[in-house]
């Protein structure tokens, strides 16, 4: 046996943050909804979702737009960061998905803060831009061919100051691949140069979890 093999495997940087923070049992509750639903168990990961409900806090954000709800554990983490008067907006691809992530904010205590809108999200977004409707702060992490567009929509609607944040940017390391050029992986890439180059943001991106990327819409 080496000196190696006998070492005790050091956790990841996830997990020993991770072991710093108690068990959200509400959020976990989520979780087990959607497992019992056969959803996908991609939930945004409780580090990022504990800085969800940071960044509203700190902007100060009264409306927030999250494309794509899922079984609304997101959805909670954006919610705990509003106002007493402040709206989250929530688009849904699934019927059965924003029915879920509705009874889960609920229980939570959120479900009058709360406005889903179900079916394909460009036209969600054409139709919100439409009523001039604006927000504060977006939380994208949906379908990830649609990435670019989701960001320009973001930019069109959002308020100066405005706060962007998408998840997945690293696409389980295949955006760094170059072999990797599957259409979800290309529309990343493009994502993330646009997230570091647009000239109407200023941005970071974070590598843990699966990546995240946080811009502020200039003013």
């Amino acid at each position: 046996m080496t000196t190696t093999d006998r070492e005790p495997r050091l956790p990841s940087a996830e997990q020993y943050t991770e072991s710093l923070y108690p068990q959200d049992e509400q959020l976990e509750r989520v979780l087990e909804t959607i497992r019992a639903n056969g959803m996908p168990e991609i939930s945004v990961k409780p580090g990022y979702g504990r800085l969800l409900t940071l960044l509203v806090k700190m902007s100060g954000a009264k409306s927030v737009l999250e494309i794509g709800a899922l079984g609304g554990y997101s959805g909670i983490c954006l919610a705990r960061g509003l106002p007493a008067d402040g709206r989250l907006v929530s688009l849904e691809l699934r019927d059965e998905y924003a029915a879920l992530a509705h009874a889960n904010l609920t229980a939570a205590g959120f479900g009058d803060k709360v406005e889903y809108m179900t079916g394909e999200a460009l036209p969600s977004l054409e139709r919100l831009g439409a009523e001039g409707r604006r927000f504060d702060l977006f939380f994208i992490d949906a379908d990830k061919g649609n990435y670019p567009n989701y960001l320009q929509w973001s930019i069109n609607l959002g308020n100066p100051g405005a706060i962007i944040v998408g998840d997945n940017t690293l696409l389980h390391q295949k955006v760094m691949d170059t072999a990797e050029q599957g259409n979800n992986v290309r529309q990343m890439r493009e994502f993330n140069r646009l997230m570091a180059e647009h000239p109407m943001l200023e941005s970071t991106m974070l590598p843990a979890y699966d990546g995240l990327a946080i811009a502020r819409l200039r003013a």
